[in-house]
């Protein structure tokens, strides 16, 4: 379909399009990769009256190793986050994230701070960002300020963004040497949305327990989360196969489990426990 007519803006930096934003209001929108909201506007779920491109703003493509953390400008594409050698180095979780996104022509249109504000359960990075504890980084007309990703996915679709306000970037950590990370999923065979996506960060001691774990779910329920009891279950355990499948089950307990033509509430519950154990093995060094 054709989207319903629109004005176009293409400003040079973020002040100038929140300048924009203020002046139009609810009416405008911003505009990142288009993965989101192209599509959208298409099916003319979305009508805006003005799209506010933010692809000429040279300072939301960079990356930069700040030594504890690295940023990634909010335009960074999937494809340049699954090569960027800081970030394979130092915070690999992403890069293993970044490449598991739709097909080729998606990570290299498509962009992190976009997929981060659409904030689809779906999507494959709100998982990583919660395993990482990363900071979205977010600019609207009285300044910018840092959102942990714990307090930034709030519902279905749903974030802490307020309204004129952009994600300027996203802040990981530089993860000690030790750690293992990975990202497993259940994909949709048409799309490459998750099904289920699990991402793990661990680091063990010189005896094999886990000194520190982090895991997130997404493609379960309306937004991604963290697995705490299952974090709490590990920690300070030895990673065998046995530890990981009982502290894994019933992962999705208490939360409202999507169901679609793609799976029931009861097939994404069980597939759930399956991607947790998984990523938290392979994160552990145990591929199974």
């Amino acid at each position: 379909m054709i989207p319903e007519a629109f004005e176009y803006f293409t400003p040079a930096s973020t002040q100038e399009a929140i300048s924009l934003s203020q002046r139009f209001g609810n009416e405008a929108r911003f505009l990142s990769g288009g993965h989101s909201l192209l599509p959208m506007m298409k099916l003319r779920l979305a009508s805006p009256r003005q799209v506010i491109d933010l692809g000429g703003i040279r300072e939301l493509t960079q990356i930069s190793d700040q030594g504890d953390k690295i940023k990634i400008g909010a335009l960074v594409t999937h494809d340049a986050i699954t090569t960027n050698q800081a970030l394979r180095n130092r915070c690999a979780l992403l890069p293993q994230t970044a490449f598991e996104i739709g097909d080729i022509q998606v990570r290299n249109r498509g962009t992190i701070g976009g997929s981060t504000a659409h904030a689809d359960p779906a999507a494959d990075y709100p998982a990583a960002l919660l395993a990482l504890d990363a900071e979205i980084e977010i600019e609207g007309a009285s300044g910018r300020r840092r959102v942990p990703a714990g307090e930034f996915f709030l519902d279905l679709f749903t974030t802490a963004l307020a309204a004129g306000e952009l994600i300027v970037a996203v802040y990981v950590p530089a993860l000690s040497r030790g750690a293992g990370t990975a990202y497993q999923k259940l994909r949709q065979q048409a799309s490459g949305f998750a099904i289920v996506g699990a991402a793990a960060v661990v680091n063990k001691d010189e005896t094999g327990r886990a000194q520190m774990i982090a895991v997130a779910l997404n493609g379960v329920g309306p937004k991604a989360f963290r697995l705490t009891k299952v974090e709490e279950a590990l920690r300070g355990k030895s990673l065998t196969e046995g530890n990981v499948t009982r502290a894994c089950k019933d992962v999705a307990a208490g939360v409202d489990v999507q169901g679609d033509i793609h799976a029931s509430t009861e097939y994404r519950a069980a597939m759930a426990d399956v991607f947790a154990r998984r990523a938290i093995l392979a994160a552990a060094g145990i591929e199974k």
